[in-house]
């Protein structure tokens, strides 16, 4: 077909189908992107969060690759196509409403209606995600029946679609994931995404004239300013990192006597409180595990002080700035893979400029795998957030990375959290014992049995422990560490594995947790 037969409107400037094809699909990629740590902030980041969200995503793709064909065979026109756009854009600025609702809430409401968590999570994900799926989904069967000129240029147009439409999932993928929410956060970074699918759709429905296009110019540009004068794309984060959704807040805690409170610092990462920080007084503990593990390190310090003491995981930098204060001669190096979530401690939780307390953002195994500079006494496993467990911070190789790091008779103490099935902490404790020839388990078993989910702390050690031994340093700890008789029994009530880099079904292995799981508000 010659130039000069084509319809007129293929003929100008903005008719682009390749590019529209790789803009519209590499917007549906940053939107699972972002939807996917949107959702994290409410219901947490797990592989079932995932999975949720991805699949809505592939739904809504499909389902609109369909409806887009059947649309583009009757009605195909650069109108049609303008209007998918700027549809488009619109169900993708839908996606911000999460923060007008409780998600959390609705979640919570579908389990108690007999629906599983998951199913919550689906439910989730399709509010989020599903409509703008759909109807972008619609654009690839338009911009190919207005691409074709004849039948046989088919599979040329339809291959060379689909190819730049790959192209440009890539780009949106590694843009999304390396730079564009570093830069700006989920939330601008989904307006965005609206805010170019409608100018694109502006582009088709005015025909190119430049009128019309500096009026949807500025018209969006009007819409963002007052958007951002409302905080509709700020969401509920102080600090939006590559890792988590970062918020801080305030509580009054009793103390031990429940006649005085005295006021904390309460950091939030995504939807898990992670820490209890008390600015005036470091060496005030509000979790439990944490007071067994100044137990520990109390026992330890008799034995080795001053101490060297690494942490796997910083996250409000509690422990750490309690040991600084306690033991001011120990050696404190923190892992800390998150320097957003360092940065929040420096700057509201009340660690100070000049601490000596060591940081590494980096992730823990990259860490341990360099040949060992020191000895250290003891190790504190803290990296296990909610159900988002780094698997690969549970197997036996990264077990004999830490073993390569510490003292011959060096502590590590670890804090998890399984449910009565016990799948995961039966596993864990196993694939510890590979390592060390001694593994102590400290919790209340009856408790445990009847808790949806309970903290569990762990320790591991090439020398013998007993309670007598460490009942002078903490009662807690002493009451409710577990002789090897009862650890023998609890393993063998059900799968026990080794958990190693090729297998570890972490996430599987907390399944039933997650299913008995409510999210806490």
């Amino acid at each position: 077909m010659s130039a000069s037969a084509l319809p007129s409107w293929q003929t100008r400037w903005y008719w682009r189908p390749g590019l529209l094809a790789l803009l519209a699909s590499g917007s549906i990629m940053v939107l699972e992107l972002a939807v996917g740590r949107i959702a994290a902030t409410y219901v947490g980041w797990s592989l079932y969060t995932w999975t949720a969200i991805i699949s809505i995503v592939m739904l809504g793709i499909s389902l609109g690759s369909w409806i887009g064909g059947r649309l583009a065979d009757r009605w195909a026109s650069p109108l049609l196509l303008g209007a998918m756009l700027v549809l488009g854009g619109l169900l993708s600025w839908s996606v911000l409403l999460v923060d007008t609702i409780d998600a959390v809430a609705q979640v919570e409401k579908l389990t108690q209606q007999n629906l599983s968590y998951v199913a919550g999570l689906a439910a989730l994900g399709v509010t989020l995600a599903f409509l703008p799926c759909l109807v972008l989904g619609c654009i690839s069967p338009i911009v190919v029946r207005l691409t074709m000129r004849t039948l046989e240029e088919t599979g040329r147009t339809v291959g060379r679609i689909h190819a730049l439409e790959s192209v440009g999932s890539i780009a949106g993928t590694f843009l999304t994931g390396f730079l564009l929410i570093s830069l700006f956060g989920t939330r601008p970074v989904v307006w965005g995404v609206g805010m170019l699918l409608m100018l694109l759709g502006a582009l088709f429905l005015a025909g190119g004239r430049w009128w019309a296009l500096l009026a949807s110019v500025c018209l969006l540009g009007g819409a963002t300013w007052y958007a951002n004068s409302r905080n509709w794309y700020q969401g509920p984060c102080l600090l939006e990192t590559d890792y988590y959704c970062i918020k801080v807040g305030d509580e009054i805690k009793m103390g031990d006597d429940n006649s005085a409170g005295y006021p904390v610092k309460v950091l939030i990462l995504d939807r898990l409180v992670h820490s209890y920080s008390s600015l005036e007084d470091p060496t005030r503990l509000v979790y439990t595990y944490e007071r067994m593990y100044a137990g520990a390190t109390a026992f330890q310090n008799d034995r080795h002080g001053p101490l060297q003491t690494l942490f796997i995981g910083g996250g409000g930098y509690t422990f750490p700035r309690f040991m600084e204060a306690v033991y001011p001669d120990s050696e404190l190096d923190v892992i800390e893979i998150d320097p957003g979530v360092t940065a929040i401690a420096h700057e509201l939780l009340g660690l100070a400029k000049e601490t000596t307390i060591r940081t590494f953002n980096e992730d823990a195994r990259m860490f341990l795998e360099r040949t060992p500079e020191r000895a250290y006494d003891l190790v504190f496993g803290d990296a296990f957030n909610d159900f988002s467990v780094p698997y690969h911070l549970t197997t036996r190789e990264f077990n004999d990375r830490v073993h390569a790091w510490m003292a011959p008779d060096g502590l590590y103490v670890i804090n998890m959290i399984d449910g009565p099935s016990g799948e995961l902490f039966r596993s864990y404790v196993h694939t510890l014992r590979q390592t060390w020839q001694h593994v102590y388990v400290v919790m209340n078993v009856d408790a445990w049995r009847r808790a949806t989910r309970y903290t569990i702390v762990i320790i591991a050690t090439d020398e013998p422990l007993d309670s007598a031994s460490l009942a002078p340093y903490s009662e807690e700890l002493a009451g409710q560490i577990l002789d090897d008789d009862t650890v023998d029994a609890l393993l063998v009530e059900g799968r026990t594995m080794t958990l190693t880099d090729r297998y570890a079904p972490v996430d599987q292995m907390l399944l039933p947790v997650f299913f008995d799981f409510l999210p806490e508000k």
